[in-house]
């Protein structure tokens, strides 16, 4: 039991301690740019946060690379390249549209659109239907006749 406690506050401690050293940095200049690098970035952990915006150790340890390669004097395209290549188009919160990616991009776009012919295709069933059972006068005796009994 002690051994699992202990574990476990190595592990709070090791995730506190890669935190506080990442806002020990206060240089402007170099803070903008990961800002600004990192709100383009999606956490692979969260997944529907940039890694600018998340708090796990994942995106700790993504906001410290692109640091480092800040500090080694890299682009801002090359380092978009490098998360690309090491993590594929994923971890772009815009991919680029190619062939690999265009269901993420037309996707949304198809299910609105097959959403709205469905939609339009049960409506006029419903319109036949009712024209249909007020156009035959004995059909509707038929049917109130069996509504009775």
């Amino acid at each position: 039991m002690r051994r699992l406690a202990a574990i476990a506050l190595l592990a709070f401690a090791s995730a506190a301690f890669g935190q506080a050293s990442e806002m020990a940095r206060p240089d402007a200049a170099p803070e903008g740019r990961l800002k600004a690098l990192a709100e383009e970035l999606r956490c692979l952990v969260c997944q529907n946060q940039t890694i600018a915006d998340s708090h796990a150790p994942l995106a700790v340890d993504l906001r410290n690379q692109i640091r480092v390669q800040i500090g080694a004097g890299r682009s801002d395209d090359q380092i978009r390249a490098y998360m690309v290549e090491r993590y594929g188009d994923f971890v772009l919160y815009r991919p680029p549209f190619r062939a690999a990616t265009a269901l993420l991009w037309i996707g949304p776009f198809a299910l609105v659109a097959l959403g709205a012919v469905i939609f339009a295709l049960i409506v006029r069933r419903r319109r036949k239907r009712q024209a249909h059972a007020g156009a035959d006068p004995e059909r509707r005796k038929v049917l109130e006749k069996l509504l009775e009994s």
